[in-house]
């Protein structure tokens, strides 16, 4: 019989990943944190019985979550993460030439050092950049203290339960938004509509509240059960999220991406959105 996973994330579904071999196990604070190799998705981070991320389909979360605010924008040089200890956004981030720096607010050292020793695939040598200035602080307040100004802020989080919660409110929303520079980009997080719609409505009220432009894209993530993941979409300017698939298919090719699964045409794509999700924005 083999070893399984079974994520417990949701009581009214659950997702069960067959383990190969179990890695690394340890009690992490007061959360407890299994790394696994999986047949189907390699090696595979859970924190108290909650996929965090996995070698198989990290690329999808990262690369839409990183490149499609950062072409569209398309002229993105200082960048913030909010959360993204794993170093998968980062590298993604980094891998445009023109992002002069990126700045990384982790609020567990131990992540980052436990992604730097087991999960290299992910971060690859995000954290060895000079572009990367890495902050321990707690997310929330660093936004709210500091007086830089960043062309783009992804937040890269954890589901609104918990330490995680505050990054989900109107307040810290409201921070984020004196923190960009004019014409930035907001991007984030935004859970899976079909199981966890009120994630999303939240969300998408706060943005509308603070932004000229508010909307959200999608990504199915095969590891996040329950259908697309949204991840919100928040601008002051209405212009960038309607960048033509010319524009893009330009600015991709200067940046000479090599990609597993964004495209110019499936970024365009990503903000096409069915009436349940467009009706959770309205």
């Amino acid at each position: 019989m083999s070893d399984w996973f079974e994520e417990t994330v949701d009581p009214r579904l659950r997702l069960r990943l067959e383990i190969l071999e179990t890695l690394h196990e340890e009690r992490h604070g007061l959360q407890r944190l299994v790394l696994f190799r999986s047949p189907l998705f390699g090696r595979v981070l859970a924190l108290d019985g909650a996929i965090q991320t996995t070698e198989g389909d990290e690329f999808i979360y990262h690369e839409i979550l990183a490149h499609v605010p950062v072409l569209a924008h398309g002229a993105v040089r200082r960048a913030l993460i909010v959360g993204g200890g794993d170093g998968g956004m980062a590298e993604e981030l980094l891998k445009h030439r023109t992002v002069e720096h990126v700045t990384l607010v982790e609020i567990d050292p131990a992540v980052i050092d436990f992604s730097r020793t087991h999960l290299r695939a992910i971060c690859g040598d995000a954290f060895d950049d000079p572009r990367l200035a890495v902050e321990i602080a707690d997310g929330a307040a660093f936004v709210a203290d500091s007086r830089e100004n960043f062309d783009l802020i992804i937040v890269d989080s954890t589901d609104p339960e918990g330490p995680g919660e505050v990054l989900f409110s109107e307040a810290f929303y409201r921070n984020c938004r004196d923190r960009l520079a004019p014409g930035g980009v907001l991007a984030t997080q935004a859970g899976v509509p079909f199981t966890h719609p009120q994630t999303l409505r939240r969300t998408g009220a706060a943005h509308r509240a603070l932004f000229a432009d508010a909307s959200c894209f999608l990504a199915a993530v095969p590891s996040y059960s329950g259908g697309a993941m949204a991840f919100g979409w928040a601008s002051d300017d209405p212009a960038l999220r309607q960048t033509p698939v010319e524009t893009l298919s330009e600015r991709f090719a200067a940046a000479g991406l090599a990609t597993r699964y964004y495209t110019p045409e499936v970024h365009r794509a990503a903000f096409a959105l069915p009436p349940y999700v467009s009706e959770l924005l309205a």
